[in-house]
């Protein structure tokens, strides 16, 4: 009888052939152009324009995975990348699902649960995008230029955000002060700083500002929210 392979090792497995896959699938595109146009970019060309955003993107990209896999765990990391949106989406829904399961991030349980989520959220996202773009495109145009619902489009974003945060903010007021006021300074200083290296300043800021606030005995205490949790 074959001995069947543990989860991880599957879910890594599948998580690279799906990973090199989508990355052959994207390549294909720009060179199916270049072989019907019969026109090919030049070698410099290419090479003077990748310098100046690789050392912006790869290292966005490694800050990223690192800070990520933790809380997504390995199967929704892997979904993650593939479908991209991860700040505005994946990374909530995956949060949320866990803390309604009731589980813990790294766990056996947060990992499947976060898997589900985030498969579950690209799976909706696809469909709900492509009834949209059925149904609203006749229309779009006219609603985004109604001068009572054009600010309304600007500001999806940050009501998006700002519904998922105030509940963590709400039930760990303490240890979200000191992330608040640094993503704040930041923001003024760099307002166009990118959410890819903004996300992980947040993570490192929270890690060691709960550390000190614990070894202060300001929370850990049994009159802490945590404590009460």
């Amino acid at each position: 009888m074959k001995k069947e392979r543990p989860y991880l090792d599957r879910v890594h497995t599948w998580g690279r052939i799906s990973s090199l896959t989508t990355l052959c699938v994207m390549l294909m595109f720009p060179a199916a152009i270049c072989l019907y146009l019969n026109v090919w970019p030049r070698f410099h060309d290419v090479f003077s324009g990748l310098i100046k955003i690789i050392p912006l993107f790869w290292t966005t990209a490694v800050i990223e995975v690192v800070s990520y896999t933790p809380v997504l765990g390995a199967g929704g990391t892997y979904l993650s990348f593939v479908t991209g949106n991860i700040t505005n989406l994946k990374l909530p829904c995956g949060l949320n699902a866990m803390e309604s399961a009731g589980v813990k991030a790294q766990s056996e349980e947060g990992e499947v649960v976060s898997t589900i989520a985030i498969a579950t959220s690209a799976i909706t996202t696809t469909l709900i995008l492509a009834v949209g773009v059925l149904l609203f495109s006749p229309v779009l145009p006219l609603i985004k230029e109604s001068k009572l619902l054009a600010p309304a489009f600007q500001q999806v974003l940050p009501a998006l955000f700002g519904a998922l945060g105030a509940g963590y903010f709400m039930k760990h007021w303490r240890i979200s002060i000191l992330p608040i006021v640094v993503m704040v300074i930041v923001l003024v200083f760099s307002g166009g700083i990118p959410a890819g290296t903004l996300v992980p300043i947040g993570v490192v800021v929270s890690l060691l500002g709960a550390f000190g606030m614990f070894k202060l005995g300001w929370i850990g205490s049994k009159n802490t929210d945590a404590a009460k949790e």
